[in-house]
């Protein structure tokens, strides 16, 4: 269960960082390619992680 909590904790930290790195960048004239990888990266988290747990709870109540 600890392995749930990590997966959505990084996956909250990839997007935080690659939002903030987005916005400094812009503002700096610099290429925002590497924070927008990170956001990417965290969406595509979300959703494999999002499936994931649905099937899990899905699966929960096929035993009863």
């Amino acid at each position: 269960m600890e392995i749930f909590i990590v997966y959505w904790v990084i996956a909250v930290l990839l997007f935080v960082i690659g939002i903030i790195q987005i916005i400094v960048k812009a503002a700096r004239d610099q290429p925002v390619k590497p924070g927008l990888k990170l956001v990417i990266a965290a969406v595509i988290m979300v959703v494999i992680g999002a499936g994931a747990c649905a099937v899990i709870l899905s699966n929960l109540n096929i035993g009863h």
